[in-house]
């Protein structure tokens, strides 16, 4: 196979992208018959035909499927670039790009953040939320400079990683006012029975809570789910259930949603951890944020 000539692949991910030739002859500017015949010059040097002719469309068939996926790639990266460059007023302003787990409590995430926005340089965050898999595999390909988390590294994902602890606290317990006055009183006794809000499986800290459930010799009635910490809050807001959320949010639950903390425990610890490819945090705005957590993250008897 001949050298890869990428501007004959990205006619091609245009055409692929745009849904077909007169399209993208529109928006590269550029005449049908030449882009066809760059295509038909392209698959050639690869060897493979990437189209599907059916009827007057073009369809990626297994072979298009593949090379558009790594064209997409390289030109979503370039374009990503282009926008950097754009919102740099004066050359100065960086820019982050966090992928936050959707185990990780929303205020933890803005509670870690904060302190990059309190920066002297100019700052833009750009957030990304979504399962660890997925957000380590736009980590992978340097679509963000970092994964906030509620656990290390995986060892079962193939992904070239290093996790940083951020900070670690307590675990408190929140409720409604009304469920407060029936189960505050004998905490954590009280628990048995009582209708509660289950962090889901990807949560790092459900194993742990129901390891100390068995401990305390409690059995709450498991009145839901929730994979999104959001939504575990809004049900938990709305008086479904008891729920669980880390010690150094607790001030802010209670302000924001008028809950009630009815108990707290520091035998359940939460972590937090910055994932990123680097071995060594070099970001300014990721060592301001590891900085500021060793304070608001250290709740209750940290270890280590």
């Amino acid at each position: 196979m001949a050298a890869l000539n990428y501007k004959h692949l990205h006619y091609f991910w245009t055409v692929a992208k745009s849904g077909g030739v007169a399209r993208a002859s529109e928006r590269l500017h550029l005449t049908a018959q030449t882009i066809s015949g760059q295509i038909a010059l392209f698959e050639e040097s690869l060897g493979y035909k990437l189209f599907n002719r059916v009827g007057r469309r073009l369809e990626l068939n297994d072979e298009g499927r593949m090379v558009f996926d790594y064209a997409d790639r390289i030109f979503t990266i370039g374009e990503e670039l282009e926008e950097a460059l754009r919102f740099r007023p004066g050359g100065r302003a960086l820019q982050l790009r966090v992928g936050v787990a959707d185990a990780v409590p929303k205020a933890i995430a803005y509670l870690l953040l904060e302190s990059a926005l309190a920066m002297e340089e100019p700052i833009r965050i750009v957030c990304r939320e979504g399962k660890l898999d997925a957000l380590l595999g736009e980590l992978a390909i340097h679509r963000l400079d970092i994964v906030i988390a509620d656990s290390p590294m995986p060892a079962n994902i193939d992904v070239r990683g290093f996790h940083h602890l951020l900070g670690e606290c307590d675990t408190s317990f929140f409720a409604t006012p009304d469920l407060a006055k029936r189960y505050k009183k004998g905490f954590p006794a009280s628990l048995d029975g009582a209708p509660f809000l289950m962090p889901g499986e990807d949560a790092a800290v459900r194993p742990r809570l129901l390891r100390w459930f068995e401990k305390e010799k409690v059995r709450p009635q498991i009145a839901g789910e929730f994979d999104d910490g959001a939504l575990l809050l809004a049900f938990g807001d709305a008086g479904a259930g008891i729920f669980a959320a880390p010690a150094a949010i607790a001030a802010q639950v209670r302000r924001q949603y008028g809950l009630v903390e009815i108990g707290r425990t520091d035998a359940v610890r939460e972590q937090f951890y910055a994932i990123s490819v680097e071995r060594r945090l070099t970001h300014p705005a990721v060592l301001a944020i590891q900085s500021s957590a060793r304070d608001s993250l250290v709740v209750g008897s940290a270890r280590g």
